[in-house]
């Protein structure tokens, strides 16, 4: 199957793909925030430089896009229809290099987060996948 667009205008597109200060991560941000929680941003010197770090809690979050990171048996995880061996090898070294930066901060001692963003949509769900921080914050 052949693109539809030209390669100037997908690299264009492509482009325009945020890796920061996403909306999804902006949301869980602005949640965290309203609870009370403090947090930083990017902590290069962990591994992965994972979206929030909350170090008084020694938790650090990913916000994670559901195409990208392949959130299983989400909707938005889907494979395009051209060049699929090509997706398909870039999806695995995704999911491989998550698994290891989440390996990496259990190893010393970090709790790890992941937030997805379906998750982040509708504030219940938010709430619901952040709720193990909101209580740990009330010991």
């Amino acid at each position: 199957m052949v693109d539809r667009i030209t390669k100037e205008h997908r690299s264009w597109n492509m482009s325009r793909i945020r890796s920061k200060d996403t909306s999804p991560e902006k949301r869980v941000r602005s949640f965290l925030h309203r609870a009370g929680f403090r947090f930083r941003l990017h902590v290069k010197n962990l591994p992965g430089s994972p979206d929030i770090v909350l170090p008084k809690h020694r938790t650090a979050i990913f916000v994670h896009g559901c195409y990208w990171h392949r959130h299983s048996g989400c909707k938005f995880a889907y494979t395009p229809k051209t060049r699929v061996d090509f997706w398909q090898d870039k999806f695995e070294q995704n999911v491989v290099r998550d698994k290891k930066k989440e390996a990496l901060l259990l190893e010393a001692g970090w709790a790890v987060l992941t937030v997805w963003e379906c998750e982040t949509r509708e504030d219940e769900k938010l709430t619901q996948v952040l709720h193990s921080l909101i209580d740990k914050q009330g010991e």
